[in-house]
């Protein structure tokens, strides 16, 4: 529990040396119970409604991005999911001074009937929203009261009018899947929606506990065994 909240991604060899556990199935069913606890922590923040980002002296990054299984060398065996389907994530990004608040979503395409359902529910209206110009923003935003501000990024990366980017969540895309990739959860749909809550869970109840991320595991741990 304590690596877990201190963020450090060992390998089970490197834990069962120092003596955590006696077997890497002992370790993975510890970090699956870990992992169910923090994603039943951020379902109860989303059925308060308080999962929602933006206001009026707030603006948010909209920005999609493929996770998939890749092979090395195009050798290996591909996921059973991943060999018919490939998923998009989307995410919408709070951005401040002291924090950001990523919401990541799996969906099956980047439509604007995929897309816009997720954006009216998690960003509040008035927001000042920064995306690129794909088809699915396209005149939309700014019909259900949102102030939209485009980047083309065939031409630059930053809009040399307005000044809008979409560089916060663009540079957040590596951080991410790099922390997936660690944990071989793009493997299969169930196993990236996981890992995708465990990210949400630590931006926006882990980082913002008073006793840090161990507080707020142990937190929601009392909550989930009474």
């Amino acid at each position: 529990m304590y690596r877990f909240s201190q963020g450090l991604r060992l390998r089970n060899v490197d834990l069962i040396d120092d003596g955590l556990a006696a077997s890497s199935r002992t370790l993975a069913k510890m970090a699956k119970k870990i992992t169910e606890v923090c994603c039943q922590g951020l379902s109860r923040l989303k059925r308060r409604g308080a999962m929602r980002v933006g206001g009026r002296h707030h603006f948010v990054v909209l920005d999609e991005s493929q996770f998939s299984h890749k092979r090395k060398y195009n050798r290996g065996r591909f996921g059973n999911t991943w060999r018919r389907i490939k998923k998009w994530v989307f995410g919408i990004m709070e951005v401040s001074r002291r924090r950001r608040k990523p919401i990541l979503r799996l969906v099956r395409g980047r439509s604007r009937r995929h897309l816009l359902p997720i954006i009216r529910k998690y960003v509040r209206p008035g927001t000042a929203v920064l995306s690129d110009e794909w088809r699915a923003y396209h005149g939309v935003l700014a019909q259900h009261g949102y102030r939209h501000f485009t980047v083309c990024h065939k031409r630059n990366f930053i809009n040399p009018t307005t000044g809008a980017h979409t560089q916060h969540l663009e540079r957040a895309w590596q951080t991410y899947k790099c922390q997936v990739w660690r944990r071989r959860g793009n493997r299969s749909t169930k196993s990236l929606k996981r890992h995708l809550c465990l990210i949400e869970w630590h931006y926006w109840l882990g980082n913002r506990h008073r006793g840090g991320v161990l507080g707020r595991l142990i937190h929601d741990i009392k909550r989930a065994y009474k």
